[in-house]
């Protein structure tokens, strides 16, 4: 991408076929970031390795996978102890980090929507920061996406926000849920029920919601590590709200529904990449009508089979939840989807299998074409959208919905 405007205030927004940047909020005057050349160009380079690195999403969720180099980042390890609500908040210490938001919304007149806000957050190492001290230094990254498939209108729309904390254009509290970049913030209360508040807008499309936990939070993986390979470090601390009752607005070209539906919220964070046996990954967030909720990812390697590390959580309807791994469900794909634009084929439908559960289901996409692609940003596609789910739970009929993402099919994601 070749930005008129100072890296931390390029917006670049996606809408069918075109690509253009947009300088977000107030005016520019000079070097907005007070770094020579090298350093300028060490922060850019830092941003696509980290851009692909935070593909973690979700919830691009799951890409704090595995690194043998030595960071001066803490990695995820067993024995973490939860405490909120301070972890909601930034996790400074470890390298990578996201706050990642899904959900299926309605309209009174029968619309049907699918949404995903995401914040990032991407450390940089100390040695790599050149202007210490200074309100302009690079310390961590910020990048959120803000998508909407309209599901009846038979489009997807995406944009994507880049800044750094200073001068507190993008950042994230410590203490409690509050991470921002510009006028788009994710945020939750810290009384009970801890409400969450979302905002984002990017000129033609825009969100305002409240979102109300229907369940506690569950954590995944055991001993408080989600293991995403077999390496020392190849894991993250990630936990989930996964049914949240949402309320709100969502607008489209100018035209404003009042929505309502069911969400669903990652928090991840840790310092691992990818293994170098690894390419990518399926995720799969799940909402059934018992008031069930599946998560799972399938590590992919490059042979095509599954990471012994890949597992998943049920969440059953009283709110406990349960680590299942890799040999507890079974994913096969049916049928293919090739993109246009950046030439790769993705699985298109999937066939889940929950044995000790007796669950089946069948797994369908709401919109064919839900590709994120950032060739002249971050150079990485992948797809990330709604979809809807049938099948079978102890013999009898069940429907749900939910998100699927899936990374390392355009090209084999890089560190």
């Amino acid at each position: 991408m070749k930005c008129e405007t100072p890296l931390s205030d390029c917006r670049l927004v996606h809408r069918r076929d075109a690509w253009y940047n947009q300088p977000v909020g107030g005016s520019h005057h000079g070097r907005d970031l007070d770094l020579d050349d090298k350093a300028r160009q060490g922060v850019i380079g830092c941003w696509r390795i980290g851009l692909v690195g935070i593909w973690l999403s979700a919830g691009v969720s799951l890409a704090l996978a595995a690194s043998t180099t030595s960071t001066p980042f803490k990695s995820a390890t067993a024995g973490y102890q939860y405490s909120f609500p301070r972890d909601h908040g930034s996790h400074p210490t470890y390298r990578t980090e996201w706050w990642y938001y899904t959900g299926h919304l309605h309209a009174k007149s029968g619309r049907s929507f699918g949404f995903e806000l995401t914040f990032f957050r991407r450390g940089i190492p100390p040695e790599d920061v050149t202007t210490l001290p200074s309100k302009w230094s690079v310390k961590d990254l910020y990048l959120a996406h803000f998508a909407v498939t309209d599901i009846n209108g038979k489009r997807f729309h995406f944009s994507e926000k880049l800044s750094r904390e200073g001068l507190g254009k993008a950042g994230a509290d410590e203490s409690k849920l509050q991470v921002w970049i510009d006028d788009w913030r994710a945020e939750a209360a810290t009384d009970a029920p801890g409400v969450h508040t979302l905002v984002a807008s990017d000129g033609t499309h825009s969100l305002s919601l409240t979102l109300q936990p229907a369940k506690p939070l569950v954590a995944h993986g055991a001993a408080g590590i989600s293991r995403k390979g077999k390496e020392v470090g190849q894991a993250s601390h990630y936990y989930s709200f996964t049914r949240l009752t949402t309320n709100g607005t969502l607008t489209i070209d100018g035209e404003s529904f009042d929505v309502s539906g069911l969400s669903w919220m990652d928090h991840e964070f840790g310092s691992g990449d990818l293994g170098t046996d690894q390419v990518g990954w399926d995720w799969f967030s799940i909402q059934l009508e018992d008031n069930t909720e599946l998560m799972l990812y399938r590590m992919r390697l490059k042979d095509g089979s599954s990471d012994l590390a890949s597992s998943g959580t049920v969440v059953f309807p009283d709110g406990r939840g349960r680590h299942m791994d890799v040999a507890d469900f079974q994913i096969a794909s049916a049928g293919t989807w090739t993109s246009t634009e950046s030439k790769a084929t993705y699985p298109a439908t999937w066939h889940l299998k929950f044995p000790s559960l007796d669950v089946q289901l069948d797994v369908v996409p709401l919109l064919a074409d839900q590709e994120l692609r950032t060739s002249r940003s971050s150079k990485v596609s992948y797809w990330e959208g709604a979809v809807a789910v049938t099948g079978t739970k102890q013999g009898k009929p069940i429907r749900g919905q939910g998100y699927v993402e899936l990374t390392g099919y355009a090209e084999r994601l890089k560190m």
